[in-house]
C-alpha cells in the first residue's frame, strides 16, 4: 500500500501538536485526519477507514484510553499510538496492554523522527497482520490446494501446516493410510519451497529390492560388486538442491538406515565401493503408513533417524474420518473422467451417494477415485446409479451397518443421508456408541460430533 493511501487520525487537544503532527505526516505523504475531543475523533473514526491512530491520553472530554477502546474493538487491525506526557507514563503503559501499538512521551525532548520511526513500524505490523489473517481466510475455505481435494476442519489444517514450512528446509514425515493423499501434500510442500525450481526425486522403499536400495539412493563405483559395470550416480545426488522423498521410510532396511541418518546430519555420503566423500544438498520430505511408534516398537524404523526425519509431522486422516469430503471429492473425479473419457455423465444420484457415504473406504481416496473411473466407463444413463458401482447391489456395502433399509426417500438431501444412516445403525445397537461406531467405521468421538451436529436423541431412538 503507498503511503497517500494510508489514512492517519491524530487526536491531540494542542492545536500547535496537532497541527506540527499533521503537516509532517502530510510531507511524508501519508493523508491524515485531526481531531481536538475524543467525541470528534470517534465520529471521524466511525466514518473513515482510518489505518492508524496518534491519540494523546488526556483529552478535555473523555479519556484517551477509551477513545483507544473504542478503535480497537471497531477495527482491530487499526493500531494506535499514544501520546502521554510523563506523569502519565504508567497510563501509556496500561495502554499498550489494552492494545496500543507503542507511546511516546510529550516532553522538551520529543522528537518527531522518534514518531515516524513508530508509525512506520506500527504499519508494518499492520501490513503482517492482514497478510496472515487474509491467509488464513483463504486457507479456511479453500476446497482445492495443490491439487489436494478437501475442505475438512482437518485438511485445513494441513493446508496451514504445509503454508508454514514449504519455504524452510526442515524435514517433514507425513504420516497416513494407504490412499490418503500422501504424495500430493509432498508435492505441495516441494513446489511451494524455495527449492521449486531444482529436481523433486521420489524413491518408494518398499518397492525397491534390499539389496539395491542402497545402491540406488548413494550410487557406487565401476566394480563395486556384482553387475557393476560401471560408475553410477544415486539419486541424493540427483536430488541436489531441490527435494528427496522417501516414500514407505519405514521399509527401508534398518541396516541402511544409519548412513542415511549420517547423510542427514554431516550432509555427505560416499558411493559404495568408494572412499570420496561427496557434498550434497536436499530436503527430505519422508513418509509412512505405518504409525512411528508401531514401526519403532517392531524394530523397522531406528528411532534416532525418526528424530531426525520428523522435525515436522504432518498426519493425514483417512477418508472415513473426513467423511463430509466425500461429495467433493466424487464430483471432482466425476468430472474428471467424464471429461477424460469423453462421457456425458452429469451426476450422481441421492442412492449411489448413499452407498458412496455407507462405504468404509479402506483403500481411502485411491479407493474412491477407482470406484469413480470405472463408474464413469459403466454408467449407462446421464448419472451415476448404485447399480454402477462396484459394491454388492444385493446386499448393504461391505463394513455397512447389516440391517438398515438403504432405500433413500425422494428429496433427501446429503445430510439427511447421513443422518439417517447414523440413526438406523444407533438402532441396531440399542444405542451402542461404540459398536455404532465400529459398524461405520468411524471413531467414538466423530460419532459423538456428529449426533451433536444432528441433534440426535439416542435415548428416543432406542425405545422408540
Amino acid at each position: 500500500m503507498e503511503k497517500k493511501d494510508i489514512r492517519i487520525l491524530v487526536v491531540d487537544d494542542e492545536p500547535i501538536m496537532a497541527d506540527s503532527l499533521k503537516q509532517n505526516l502530510v510531507e511524508e505523504g501519508y493523508s491524515v485526519d485531526t481531531a481536538a475531543t475524543g467525541a470528534e475523533a470517534i465520529e471521524l473514526f466511525d466514518q473513515g477507514g482510518h489505518h492508524l491512530a496518534i491519540c494523546d491520553l488526556r483529552l478535555p472530554d473523555m479519556d484517551g484510553l477509551e477513545v483507544m477502546r473504542h478503535m480497537k474493538d471497531a477495527r482491530a487491525l487499526t493500531e494506535v499510538i499514544v501520546l502521554t506526557g510523563h506523569a502519565t507514563v504508567a497510563r501509556a503503559v496500561e495502554a499498550t496492554r489494552a492494545g496500543a501499538f507503542d507511546f511516546v512521551e510529550k516532553d522538551s525532548n520529543f522528537e518527531f523522527e522518534t514518531l515516524l520511526r513508530r508509525i512506520e513500524n506500527a504499519l508494518k505490523q499492520r501490513a503482517l497482520v492482514t497478510e496472515n489473517a487474509n491467509m488464513l481466510r483463504q486457507l479456511s475455505t479453500r476446497s482445492e490446494y495443490f491439487n489436494i481435494i478437501g475442505s475438512a476442519k482437518s485438511m485445513q489444517t494441513i493446508y496451514e501446516t504445509i503454508e508454514s514450512v514449504a519455504k524452510s528446509d526442515a524435514n517433514v514425515l507425513i504420516v497416513g493410510e494407504s490412499g490418503t493423499g500422501k504424495e500430493l501434500i509432498a508435492n505441495a510442500i516441494h513446489y511451494q519451497s524455495l527449492r521449486s525450481k531444482k529436481p523433486f526425486i521420489k524413491v518408494n522403499c518398499a518397492a525397491l529390492p534390499k539389496e539395491l536400495i542402497e545402491s540406488e539412493l548413494f550410487g557406487h563405483t565401476k566394480g563395486a560388486f556384482t553387475g557393476a559395470h560401471a560408475d553410477k550416480e544415486g539419486l541424493v545426488q540427483h536430488a541436489a538442491g531441490g527435494s528427496l522423498m522417501l516414500d514407505e521410510i519405514a521399509e527401508m532396511p534398518v541396516e541402511l538406515q544409519p548412513k542415511l541418518l549420517r547423510v542427514l546430519q554431516e550432509r555427505s555420503y560416499r558411493k559404495i565401493g568408494s572412499e570420496k566423500t561427496y557434498a550434497v544438498d536436499f530436503r527430505l520430505i519422508s513418509s509412512t503408513n505405518r504409525p512411528p511408534a508401531d514401526a519403532i516398537r517392531d524394530g523397522l524404523l531406528r528411532d534416532d533417524l525418526f528424530y531426525r526425519i520428523s522435525t515436522i509431522t504432518i498426519h493425514v486422516p483417512p477418508l472415513r474420518d473426513r467423511s463430509e469430503d466425500i461429495q467433493l471429492l466424487t464430483e471432482h473425479f466425476l468430472q474428471m473422467y467424464a471429461q477424460k473419457y469423453d462421457r456425458p455423465i452429469g451426476g450422481v444420484s441421492q442412492a449411489a451417494y448413499q452407498r458412496l457415504f455407507g462405504h468404509p473406504w479402506p483403500g481411502n481416496v485411491r479407493e474412491l477415485q477407482n470406484v469413480l473411473e470405472r463408474a464413469v466407463l459403466l454408467a449407462k444413463g446421464s448419472r451415476i446409479e448404485p447399480v454402477d458401482l462396484p459394491f454388492d447391489n444385493g446386499s448393504l456395502p461391505e463394513g455397512s451397518p447389516a440391517g438398515i433399509a438403504w432405500d433413500v426417500p425422494p428429496n433427501m438431501t446429503l445430510e439427511d443421508i447421513e443422518r439417517l444412516v447414523i440413526e438406523k445403525t444407533l438402532q441396531r445397537t440399542s444405542g451402542n456408541k461404540q459398536a455404532a461406531a465400529n459398524l461405520l467405521g468411524i471413531y467414538r468421538p466423530r460419532l459423538y460430533s456428529k449426533i451433536r451436529k444432528y441433534n440426535i436423541d439416542v435415548t428416543a431412538l432406542v425405545s422408540a
